[in-house]
């Protein structure tokens, strides 16, 4: 694109950005560096159409991005500036106390930065990533158990389940000892993927009940059940602000934000490298059908590995440059409280 073309372009984002609806041709000749005629203005902006980067939402109106047009802004043209000074203050104002546990401290992240953004939030929370030492599941009821983690070092953590059905104490003995002759050394990530391997090749050996065990009793630890879920939503209501005529698009959105496990997964996708990363629409396959935004950021402990993520999801006119450095600050705040933390 020449210089003209580049303008017309960035100013019918930013448009669009700023209003959610088309800009037309005369707003255009109003804002234009240099003095230029409607009709010039409409050329250039057919020209962005054809291509692929405007299209017009109705017939003689004005034009909005494609999602091909808002990621080549976001690429190229999008200008990035340090956080606002208050919406820092906001932020850390959540981690400004040693005193509470990590999974409190990020909620109240979560919470912060959906109120900043004003969309939702999504927090995934760290993984305890020490070797396991022990693993014990207790019967408690018929439809009731609890899985033990002993963790090599001195962490413990204990959950309530619901085993898969027809259990018995010999079961979950067997199940048990299955898992502590892999688990030695191991965290449990690596016992998950070794896991896989193991039931298939030693299926045999352990019966069918005793497998149900192993695969319900460490799913657990993924981020099932409330209130150890390893992701944490904030926000959803604000995404129904001034989407009266989407309000389809928005149930499908909330249906994609209950598969909380999926997401947990595809946030995982931020172990790929360090830095914001911006998926428009379709690009993010969860929540495509919803034409939704989302703007992530994993973190690192003091070891500089990644073990969680933060980011804002909302509708594809997203103020992308106000946003994109809110969460790029956030990411690295939490990062250092993990850090801090152990």
């Amino acid at each position: 694109m020449n210089d003209r073309s580049r303008e017309v372009f960035r100013r019918v984002v930013e448009g669009y950005l700023d209003t959610g609806g088309p800009v037309g041709s005369r707003t255009l000749t109003r804002t234009m560096n240099e003095k230029v005629s409607a009709a010039t203005v409409r050329n250039v902006m057919q020209d962005l159409e054809f291509l692929g980067l405007l299209e017009a939402p109705h017939v003689s109106a004005g034009r909005i991005p494609t999602q091909s047009g808002l990621r080549m802004f976001v690429d190229g043209l999008l200008e990035v500036n340090t956080p606002d000074i208050t919406d820092r203050e906001k932020i850390d104002a959540t981690l400004g106390s040693n005193e509470r546990d990590v999974g409190t401290m990020l909620d109240s992240v979560g919470a912060a930065l959906s109120g900043i953004t004003h969309g939702a939030s999504l927090v995934l929370t760290p993984k305890h990533e020490a070797a396991i030492k022990h693993i014990e599941f207790v019967s408690l009821a018929a439809d009731r158990a609890l899985v033990v983690l002993v963790f090599a070092d001195g962490h413990v953590e204990n959950r309530v389940f619901t085993p898969p059905m027809g259990q018995t104490p010999s079961s979950m003995r067997e199940a048990a000892n299955f898992l502590n002759a892999m688990a030695e050394g191991l965290t449990l990530s690596e016992l998950r993927l070794r896991m896989k391997t193991e039931l298939t090749s030693r299926r045999q050996e352990i019966d069918t009940l005793a497998h149900a065990m192993v695969e319900s009793g460490l799913a657990i630890w993924e981020n099932e059940g409330d209130p150890h879920e390893r992701l944490i939503v904030r926000g959803r209501a604000n995404l129904l602000e001034g989407q009266e005529g989407d309000l389809e698009r928005i149930r499908t959105l909330f249906d994609d934000l209950e598969r909380k496990r999926d997401i947990a997964d595809f946030l995982e996708l931020t172990d790929e490298g360090e830095g914001v990363r911006i998926f428009i629409g379709s690009e993010n396959k969860l929540f495509s059908l919803s034409g939704s935004s989302l703007v992530v950021s994993p973190y690192m402990n003091a070891d500089r590995k990644i073990v969680g993520a933060v980011g804002v999801i909302g509708p594809t006119r997203l103020n992308y440059g106000r946003i994109v450095p809110i969460v790029d600050y956030t990411a690295q705040l939490v990062g250092k409280l993990i850090s801090d933390q152990g």
